[in-house]
């Protein structure tokens, strides 16, 4: 059994085992999107009407024949593939995990309906993924498809925080409790930011400057454009559909929140670093920030590279499981 509930020591293992593969999912979901490899397979589950993906002479001639507007790339479909089978994979860890907790929901209370909320997502995630490809990145789909991701991948990391980390919360910690709550929602909001802005394809809206923007600290932008979430279905929005002004605006509103992000994130990773029984969780949230705020500003001076924009979106989702971890340790005695 757990120390700190009653649910046995297996669910709290399958539960990390379940967060760890969402983040895996996640990470490898990125690649395939900043490959542009989002519609490499053009039908849905299937891969060009395989459980694979086509790699031999003859299933590349038949793929191509019957997809002639989507000829085959291999080298992006296996992205795709690999991607959906692993979402598969995660699909049922996240089953098993729901239907333990709902068995042993005595033992755990609340907590076992928070395991239930992340096979409902996991069910809408499949949804989103399917639409993807069938709405051809309609970037509303694509943008509520990395948040989805990243609300499973919360649920996930909180369940097994609460079966792991033993509470601290006290009179003096409440105010902590508070900050870490709304450091959560104002990263969440940023990371929101970001997936719009790499669904209308804007992280290079300014060139490679930094910290101006195409050599000036204000160019022309047009927000009210780049903030329609419904667009046209049936257009192809691959590369991006916006004019300049639209997607100078969303990097231009990205950049500004992360500035916002950074400067409350750092205070309170300083005010976590001052207790002792937050200190760890406050130093990895703070050089995390740092790290990220450094790997934003290499992103757009050296062009997006695949393995820096990658490890962009990584870190994002470990600085949402450090702040949800930290208020999982700050939760009040029982």
């Amino acid at each position: 059994m757990n120390k700190y509930t009653n649910a046995p020591s297996g669910l709290r293992r399958l539960a990390w085992f379940a967060a760890a593969l969402a983040f895996g999912v996640i990470v490898f979901g990125a690649f395939v999107r900043l490959s542009n490899a989002g519609l490499s397979c053009p039908d849905w589950p299937t891969c060009y009407g395989q459980l694979t993906w086509p790699t031999q002479t003859h299933e590349i001639a038949r793929a191509n024949a019957a997809f002639p507007q989507r000829p085959v790339e291999p080298a992006k479909a296996w992205r795709e593939q690999v991607h959906r089978i692993l979402v598969g994979g995660l699909g049922l860890a996240v089953f098993a995990l729901a239907t333990w907790a709902w068995i042993r929901r005595r033992e755990l209370g609340g907590l076992a309906a928070v395991p239930c909320a992340a096979a409902l997502v996991i069910v809408l995630q499949a949804l989103l993924g399917m639409w993807t490809v069938t709405l051809k990145l309609l970037p509303l789909v694509v943008a509520a498809h990395l948040l989805g991701g990243m609300t499973l991948l919360a649920l996930l990391v909180y369940t097994a925080a609460r079966l792991t980390l033993r509470p601290c919360g006290n009179v003096e910690n409440a105010a902590l409790r508070r900050l870490c709550w709304i450091g959560i929602a104002l990263l969440a909001a940023q990371i929101a930011l970001g997936g719009w802005t790499s669904a209308n394809y804007a992280a290079l809206a300014c060139g490679t400057d930094f910290p101006t923007c195409l050599g000036r600290w204000w160019p022309p932008t047009d927000f009210r454009a780049a903030f329609v979430l419904w667009r046209e279905i049936g257009v192809d929005y691959e590369g991006g559909v916006l004019d300049a002004p639209a997607r100078t605006a969303i990097q231009l509103a990205h950049r500004l929140g992360a500035l916002v992000v950074f400067g409350y994130g750092l205070a309170l990773a300083v005010a976590a670093i001052r207790r002792r029984e937050t200190r760890p969780f406050g130093l990895f949230f703070g050089l995390g920030l740092i790290g990220q705020v450094l790997l934003g500003i290499r992103n757009v001076t050296q062009g997006l590279p695949l393995p820096v924009a990658t490890m962009h979106n990584a870190l994002a989702a470990l600085l949402l499981c450090a702040l949800l971890a930290l208020a999982v340790r700050l939760r009040r005695l029982a």
